[in-house]
């Protein structure tokens, strides 16, 4: 049986056409759609059908068929029942071209008007880019080689009233792909791939943690107090309860009650608000992971979380060796461990000695807060001299080191004055035992040995109402249940927050965190 001897598939380098008026084109879209709807009171089908039901898809056909020839595709007699959007179209009188992109990729209809009826050929000359169409016919391959679809029938089933974007020219603005994602996700296949990518690391992740001995639980998004993260929230009105609440900025405090009740091992992927800036690595709706495991300290919780990132990049990328922004990461070799002065010490001059002393830079506060005001902090918004010296160290560490983080590092020990939830180290009281990880110059995780003291978290808690009557608005209520719950008797717990959002910029090399969230917050337009 010889091959069908038909034209190649139009090629994407043809002049691009000059614009036109996309009110106009509206206009023209919905003068058609009124004919279809006229056609249905006249009884001649109905303009926006749901009877066809696909049962092929483009990547299904290509890996079936791609390496065959075209002789024994044509032998063979496959049939192929596909739907998806109309892209490309080339009209050749009474032979055209059309190209449809389902979920999977795209795919080439060949369509004769002989095979589907002079009228339904007469009809599909003036169907558009963007409409959503249904086709049957023979798979075959082209005369180059492509693979295609010889359409005996064809439907429309949804006649799109907005014109696609230039296929020349895209879609260029940024903030235009945000907002208008659905146009974004449908003429941009990184940006398909790039979610794709984002679903599967989190259901490896999931599986990663089930596997072991995790507990996947969901915990309240609506909080009577916010709490489990220093951070300002977003409010709302309960009409029933007649109350303020609170959307939840950590589900720290619930997971931690879970252990209190028996649960040993528990973890949530879940949504968290908080009401502040919107950066390229801040929005403020947010996905994390916190996990939680009775008798773990931090030091058990930086390698199961190094090993977490691992498997989360093996799984989505297939590698360790990973590039962002061209510069390498690599994730094979032990994630370096640092304590906040050991890190100021190895990235910056304060690891020297004073002048004239063997003491160094970083151990002297007069130093530090000199140093802090040549770096733009001040007395009145900082309050620098009322600062511990662990806490001016922090400082001084996020103001110079953390840039230069740029292969993943662990950095310990933060000062108990702002960790309010961590256990404070027994060979240096002063400061807790407590982790952050940072790659790319980027904090990605939170963890720390639990503090399950009730009587010191209480008065913890105090400090940080103290704060908040001085003005912290970011700083912590007191949980009257949440000190119940330890009194009650809290195992050992390690505990961490993964922030997902920043683990899938580094998976798929993406800039700003609304690249790898489907609808970032956005200005409401106007």
């Amino acid at each position: 049986m010889a091959a069908l001897t038909i034209a190649p598939l139009m090629s994407d380098h043809t002049t691009a056409p000059a614009p036109q008026d996309e009110n106009q084109l509206i206009l023209e879209r919905q003068d058609k759609l009124k004919a279809i709807r006229q056609q249905q009171l006249e009884g001649k089908g109905v303009a926006f059908p749901n009877d066809f039901k696909p049962t092929d898809h483009a990547a299904d056909l290509f890996a079936a068929h791609a390496g065959q020839t075209p002789e024994a595709l044509l032998e063979q007699g496959t049939t192929a029942r596909i739907a998806g959007r109309m892209m490309l179209k080339r009209v050749m009188g009474k032979a055209s071209f059309a190209t449809l992109q389902d979920s999977s990729g795209r795919i080439q209809l060949y369509i004769k008007g002989e095979d589907i009826g002079a009228d339904l050929y007469a009809s599909f000359k003036h169907w558009d880019l963007g409409d959503i169409v249904g086709a049957e016919g023979l798979v075959f391959k082209t005369k180059t080689g492509e693979l295609s679809i010889h359409a005996s029938s064809l439907r429309l089933l949804t006649k799109s009233l907005r014109p696609m974007p230039d296929k020349h020219h895209g879609m260029n603005d940024q903030e235009t792909k945000y907002r208008q994602r659905y146009v974004d996700l449908m003429t941009d296949e990184s940006t398909r791939a790039r979610f794709v990518a984002r679903s599967k690391a989190l259901s490896g992740i999931r599986e990663f943690m089930v596997a072991h001995d995790f507990l996947e639980v969901e915990t309240p998004m609506l909080h009577p107090i916010p709490g489990g993260a220093n951070a300002k929230p977003f409010t709302t009105h309960h009409n029933a309860l007649d109350q303020q609440m609170f959307l939840r900025i950590a589900p720290e405090l619930y997971l931690k009650r879970l252990i209190v009740g028996g649960f040993e091992r528990v973890f949530e992927i879940n949504r968290s608000f908080r009401n502040e800036g919107i950066s390229v690595r801040h929005n403020p709706e947010f996905t994390m992971m916190e996990f939680y495991a009775a008798y773990w300290d931090y030091q058990d919780l930086m390698t199961f979380t190094e090993a977490l990132v691992r498997d989360a990049a093996q799984k989505s990328r297939g590698t360790l060796q990973l590039s962002y922004g061209g510069k390498d990461v690599d994730l094979s070799q032990p994630f370096e461990r640092l304590t906040i002065v050991e890190a100021i010490c190895k990235h910056t001059e304060a690891g020297q000695p004073l002048e004239g002393s063997s003491h160094l830079k970083v151990e002297d506060r007069d130093w530090l807060i000199q140093s802090l005001r040549k770096l733009g902090l001040s007395e009145a918004k900082n309050k620098l001299s009322s600062r511990s010296l662990p806490s001016l160290q922090v400082m001084y560490f996020e103001e110079t080191v953390e840039e230069k983080l740029w292969q993943p590092t662990f950095i310990c020990e933060h000062p108990v004055e702002i960790s309010p939830l961590a256990r404070a180290s027994d060979h240096r009281p002063g400061v807790t035992e407590r982790f952050e990880l940072y790659i790319t110059g980027r904090e990605f995780g939170n963890g720390f040995s639990e503090l399950n003291d009730a009587q010191e978290q209480a008065a913890r808690f105090q400090s940080q109402v103290a704060a908040k009557d001085d003005g912290d608005d970011e700083a912590m209520y007191y949980d009257h249940d949440f000190i119940r719950a330890l009194e009650y008797g809290m195992p050992p717990t390690g505990g961490c927050g993964v922030g997902l959002d920043r683990l899938m910029m580094l998976l798929t090399d993406s800039s700003s965190i609304r690249d790898v969230i489907l609808f970032p917050a956005l200005r409401r337009e106007v």
